[in-house]
């Protein structure tokens, strides 16, 4: 049999083909615009979401034997907010996870409401990206929108509604959207009352390898695939990327570098670091997950490379760097503000100690080992709840790179596991929908099974050492220039 994997991405939806046996037979990525109409807004249609899907399910399938299709599923990007009104028309554009508009209603729930109330109720306090201060932006600044709200929808669970008429979300997902209660794995009531929410507005909760229902019979005639596919509720991004590169069950770990990075931890046992730097979340293969997410990853390489130096040929402007652990330079990788550990949407990039010798060699460096630092950063949360990592794997575009997974490895004074097939959250999704249809008995025996380890990459003890002494000095440059980034940001 055949199963699909949807990964609804931030500029992009990534299709992949995948047979019982875990090979790959085809991938397909359709693109779809973004819009920022002020500065540190981020919006997307979500109509263009799902006309992207469609079109690249029809490609994905065109040489396959479409027969054969089982299953579908999804990983998609975290947090933003999607409404509906009763006509099942879409009121205004998606306002997106990495949407910064919401310091005020954020500023409101931390401290108004407060963050221990925000933590009981939903384990986790407000960030700017979350999907209940959107809503209560939405309240405030569009009552009109508002009113007109009959569905709340995440970015995949619009998808899987055009394709299933059922309004379902995820454990893994709703735990994003700071109205779920983590530890009971239900909306929290408390949450939706602050926030104005109706309980018939909000989706079904699903595990996300549970099938929610089948494909709509006139999709499946579109498709060309028979009417029984089931389609499982899926994953948030980081979730479907940890299942699609085996991080489930206790202890293990996944560093991600996409647009956004993250370092994700696995664990049998709920838990909150008492400050809520981390986010704690329910995992999609039935138990939790702690996960500290930074705003720019890879995305602070983009923009260093085709908006600063002018060049697309990333390998070439890093086979200079050869003194790891001994850069004068420091980046602070905070082009979008930051959400862990800081939660500072003021939080600004910044480069700091360039000297008259500096060249490019010297800044391309400090931006992937910036990335790094700041992965450390929550490495360092989750050590001080007694947490103990030595490996991780590591996925996304970001990790293609030999020198970046290098760094990362002596500035994480971690083991770091190359897999043979890392397709992310797309491949996690596939991997969800085979569970969903009893191809396998549950989500860790799938990544038993499929997920490889070809190589690791393993920290330089002088190199560390260095890294050590440099990580000392960059974690004091955030606290000095946070004031400064409050001025320069009013």
């Amino acid at each position: 049999m055949l199963y699909i994997g949807v990964d609804l991405g931030t500029s992009a939806v990534k299709l992949l083909l995948m047979d019982e046996e875990g090979r790959i037979q085809n991938i397909v990525s359709r693109e779809y615009p973004i819009s920022f109409p002020h500065p540190g807004w981020s919006e997307q249609n979500p109509e263009d979401w799902f006309a992207e899907t469609m079109t690249g399910l029809k490609e994905l399938l065109q040489d396959a034997d479409k027969s054969q299709v089982a299953g579908v599923s999804f990983g998609g990007q975290m947090h933003g907010l999607v409404i509906l009104d009763e006509a099942d028309a879409v009121i205004r554009p998606a306002i997106l996870w990495n949407d910064g508009r919401t310091y005020e209603e954020c500023d409101y729930l931390n401290n108004v409401i407060g963050k221990e109330k925000l933590s009981e109720y939903t384990a986790n306090i407000s960030f700017t990206g979350f999907t209940a201060p959107k809503l209560l932006w939405v309240k405030n600044k569009e009552p009109e929108n508002f009113a007109r709200i009959a569905k709340i929808m995440l970015p995949k669970d619009y998808i899987a509604y055009m394709l299933t008429g059922v309004h379902c979300t995820d454990v893994s997902d709703a735990s994003g959207m700071l109205l779920f209660d983590v530890k009971n794995r239900c909306w929290s009531k408390e949450m939706c009352d602050i926030c104005g929410v109706l309980p018939s507005q909000l989706a079904k909760v699903y595990e996300s390898y549970e099938s929610v229902g089948c494909l709509k019979p006139e999709i499946a005639g579109e498709l060309g695939v028979p009417v029984t596919v089931k389609v499982a509720a899926g994953a948030g991004d980081n979730a479907a990327a940890a299942v699609g590169t085996g991080t489930v069950g206790d202890g293990r770990c996944n560093i991600s570098l996409g647009t956004s990075g993250t370092i994700f931890i696995s664990s049998r046992n709920f838990g909150v670091d008492k400050y809520n730097a981390l986010h704690s979340f329910a995992h999609a293969d039935g138990t939790y997950h702690l996960m500290g997410c930074m705003l720019s990853a890879a995305s602070c390489n983009k923009w260093w490379m085709d908006d600063i130096v002018g060049t697309k040929d990333y390998g070439k402007e890093q086979e200079e760097i050869c003194a790891l652990g001994e850069n004068h330079v420091y980046f602070l990788p905070y082009l979008m503000g930051e959400r862990s550990p800081h939660n500072n949407p003021n939080a600004r990039g910044t480069f700091v100690g360039m000297t008259m010798d500096t060249g490019r060699t010297e800044m391309t460096q400090a931006v992937l080992e910036g990335v790094a630092f700041a992965l450390r950063d929550s490495l360092e949360v989750a050590k001080s709840l007694g947490i103990r990592i030595e490996r991780t794997k590591i996925c996304g575009g970001g990790a293609k790179s030999p020198l970046w997974r290098r760094i990362i490895a002596n500035v994480m004074n971690l083991k770091v596991d190359i897999l043979e097939s890392e397709e992310g959250p797309a491949m996690g999704g596939a991997m969800l929908a085979a569970v969903a249809c009893g191809a396998y008995a549950s989500v860790e025996e799938i990544a038993e099974k499929l997920v490889h380890v070809v190589d690791t990459v393993e920290p330089e003890p002088e190199i560390a050492a260095k890294y050590e002494a440099r990580y000392a000095q960059f974690k004091e440059i955030y606290p000095a220039l946070k004031p400064v980034f409050e001025i320069i940001t009013q």
